[in-house]
């Protein structure tokens, strides 16, 4: 933070007497407390308490002020966020008021429950009556204070500054704070209230616009950009544009004006290691790596199947011994021999043999035949398929029609597979032949299948191509060289279109009669059937010859990259940039005057108020006495009080949104105040040490005689 706090607990607290006034600047940003007659408070912390949770037992504790980081080790103060008792600038939480108050009076070294002085206590300008009373109410009921007095903090720092010389008995304060800028008149050293102005924007609004604007451009860095930090960076690089239409365009252009005015903040970063490229020895030794195990892997699928071959041909001939002992056995000893062996019949026998010798035929790589053929059982499980339906019941028809239908399906399914197992087959049958070919000449079979590709590749973008922009022309044609979806068509789709075009076209006349021949209905036939010539839905063998020569050229050269189809690579994750160190860079542009340009334009955040310019002149305007030589006195006293004042340009932009709303030749002077942020408390310090202060305050036993209401009337005076 720009405005550092001090929370050292003071020890000198019995030394002052019962009647030495204490001082309070209640701010909305930050609370400070310190003795009447002193220059400098005693104590400063931020005016909000957090109530963060223990992350072991769970217990929940208060804390004021900054948290402090070693409180991080135990405790979690992520989900409790900083909670604050004001309302824009009024008090209305004085639960968490009386927390920021214990804190105030035990940090300034009070060690007992009563505080026994009088206290001056700021506020803001026409303080709501419920909040004064309220805050009365606190200091008496719970602390016991003797006697009390409110003042307005911008009325405290322009008398201050009055004592300097820096502004006159007349004059204007503009007081730009935490929550809410003020505008307020004074005449003959007193506040004019009837004629002051408001405006709920401040340096809250400024900081949280920044913050906004920065999250969203650098989304990645949110958790860097955390409220303490964004407020350093408002105070260290925002300004006030002269002409902010002008400063817009200025940055719009990007010429070496708007360059120097550009800032950047670095966060940390370590520069990742730099990948090198590997060397073609590297690359060679990859590759003789990868053969190398390519080959073990060969000879550990090559012994596996050689074991799978005995054990099947040992099965066999187990089985077979088998069946020759139970073909020369009688029937009473059939089942004497199965009790043996897991099996229960001899058919179960036969199965087994047959299945056995399948499954040899195909480790062997030898063509399979049906189990079907092979089943000697087909015709006792299919013997109603060749009689007569005349010489067959009708419960004997319904098994007959189940068994065609069985029969059907199970010699269907066995062709398929028939096939599926001829196709894997060739295929492994391909990859030997093509194996043997690369064994006896590498760099040849390498550079054919690269050929290959290449020709297969410029095929395939071809067929593209043509599909997308269509292979023929009928005239539909658009105006920025596309085609139309006709085009795209296939046969089979364009007829579908066709009947259906017909048959809206047809049916469109007069009354809708579709259904009421048979004919109508042989439509959704057209429509609905399969059709083999379908391009989409059959796959295309140069795109599946293409993905097997990619495979392959990855499995033995290791400079090919597979590109698909949007041109990345699909064998490995894409490669993401590095990150840089501009990567880790918060530019700030145009944030730096947008920002604090809500302070004299707040609908840029939506708030339907005025700014700082205009609400001078709504002050003047709204001044009880009228003049030309009153208004000239005022507006050459115009003095810059709060935090938000602190912004470079601030004076320069206010002289010439003033100058546009008052007359020409209107004489205005803007001051600084000599410390826009502690002269409201100095201000009251020396206030509250003069010997007419007592005067001003109103006592305990004033406040229970003459009850709350009396404090709507209370009004203190700045000039005693």
């Amino acid at each position: 933070m720009p405005f550092i706090s001090k929370i050292q607990r003071q020890s000198d607290y019995s030394s002052f007497s019962s009647t030495h006034p204490i001082v309070i600047d209640n701010g909305g940003s930050y609370f400070r407390i310190g003795w009447a007659g002193e220059n400098d408070p005693r104590v400063i912390f931020r005016n909000i308490i957090q109530r963060p949770r223990h992350k072991i037992t769970g217990e929940t504790i208060t804390v004021v002020g900054d948290h402090n980081p070693a409180l991080l080790k135990y405790f979690d103060c992520t989900r409790s966020g900083p909670r604050s008792a004001f309302d824009s600038n009024v008090v209305y939480q004085f639960e968490i008021m009386e927390y920021i108050l214990d804190f105030g009076f035990d940090r300034l070294g009070a060690d007992q429950s009563q505080i026994n002085h009088p206290v001056l206590i700021t506020e803001c300008a026409c303080n709501p009556v419920q909040s004064r009373s309220k805050m009365a109410e606190l200091l008496f009921e719970s602390y016991g204070v003797p006697s009390v007095a409110f003042g307005v903090d911008a009325a405290f720092s322009y008398k201050y500054n009055q004592q300097l010389g820096i502004c006159s008995n007349d004059g204007l304060a503009i007081c730009s704070g935490f929550n809410t800028s003020h505008v307020i008149p004074f005449l003959n050293g007193e506040p004019v209230y009837d004629a002051c102005c408001r405006t709920n924007v401040g340096g809250y609004h400024v900081t949280d616009y920044l913050k906004q604007l920065l999250s969203l451009k650098y989304p990645h860095h949110m958790s860097k950009l955390t409220w303490e930090k964004v407020e350093d960076l408002k105070m260290e690089h925002c300004y006030i544009a002269p002409d902010y239409a002008a400063e817009v365009r200025l940055f719009q252009k990007g010429d070496k004006k708007a360059e120097e005015k550009t800032r950047c903040w670095q966060l940390p970063w370590t520069p990742s290691p730099m990948e090198e490229v590997p060397s073609e020895e590297e690359i060679a030794r990859k590759a003789a790596l990868k053969e190398k195990q390519g080959q073990r892997l060969r000879e550990m699928a090559e012994a596996k199947r050689s074991n799978r071959i005995n054990d099947l041909e040992n099965e066999i001939r187990d089985l077979e011994m088998l069946l020759q002992r139970l073909r020369h056995a009688t029937e009473n000893d059939i089942p004497l021999i199965l009790a043996k062996t897991v099996y229960i019949s001899k058919h179960d026998v036969e199965s087994a043999l047959a299945k056995a010798t399948q499954s040899l035929r195909k480790a062997k790589g030898e063509p399979v035949e049906s189990v079907e053929k092979m089943d000697p059982s087909s015709t006792e499980k299919y013997n109603l398929i060749n009689v007569p339906d005349e010489m067959l019941t009708p419960e004997q028809l319904k098994q007959k029609r189940k068994q065609l239908f069985i029969k059907s399906t199970s010699e269907a399914r066995q062709l398929k597979k028939q096939k599926q197992i001829e196709e894997e087959l060739e295929r492994e049958r391909q990859r030997k032949l093509e194996e043997e070919r690369r064994l006896e000449n590498p760099e040849r079979y390498l550079e054919e299948l690269r050929a290959k590709h290449r020709d297969l590749s410029e095929k395939v973008e071809q067929r593209k191509k043509l599909k997308t922009n269509g292979g023929q022309t009928n005239g539909n044609h658009n105006a920025s060289g596309g085609v139309g979806r006709g085009e795209r068509l296939n046969p089979s789709q364009r007829e579908r279109m066709r009947l259906l075009t017909t048959a809206a076209f047809d049916r469109g006349k007069g009354e809708d009669t579709f259904g009421a021949k048979d004919e109508d209905w042989q439509l959704y036939k057209l429509m609905s059937k399969d059709n083999d010539d379908d391009d989409d839905d059959k796959p295309d063998p140069d795109e599946a010859e293409l993905a097997r020569i990619s495979s392959r050229l990855q499995e033995i050269d290791p400079t090919f990259i597979f590109k698909s189809e949007s041109g990345s690579s699909s064998a490995e994750p894409p490669r993401f940039r590095p990150l840089t160190k501009e990567d880790f860079q918060i530019i700030l542009g145009v944030e730096r005057f947008r920002c604090p340009e809500i302070l004299f334009n707040p609908n840029l955040i939506g708030i339907d108020q005025a700014g700082l310019d205009e609400m001078a002149g709504i002050s003047i305007r709204r001044l009880p006495l009228k003049g030309q030589g009153l208004e000239e006195k005022i507006t050459s006293s115009i003095l810059l009080i709060g935090g938000s004042c602190l912004f470079p340009g601030m004076s320069e932009r206010l002289e010439a949104g003033i100058r546009m709303i008052r007359p020409c030749g209107t004489p205005i002077k803007i001051y600084k105040a000599s410390d826009p942020i502690l002269d409201a408390w100095r201000g009251a310090s020396t206030y509250a040490a003069a010997m007419q202060f007592p005067q001003q305050t109103f006592s305990r036993m004033d406040y229970y005689e003459k009850g709350e209401d009396w404090l709507q009337s209370y009004q203190l005076r700045y000039t005693i």
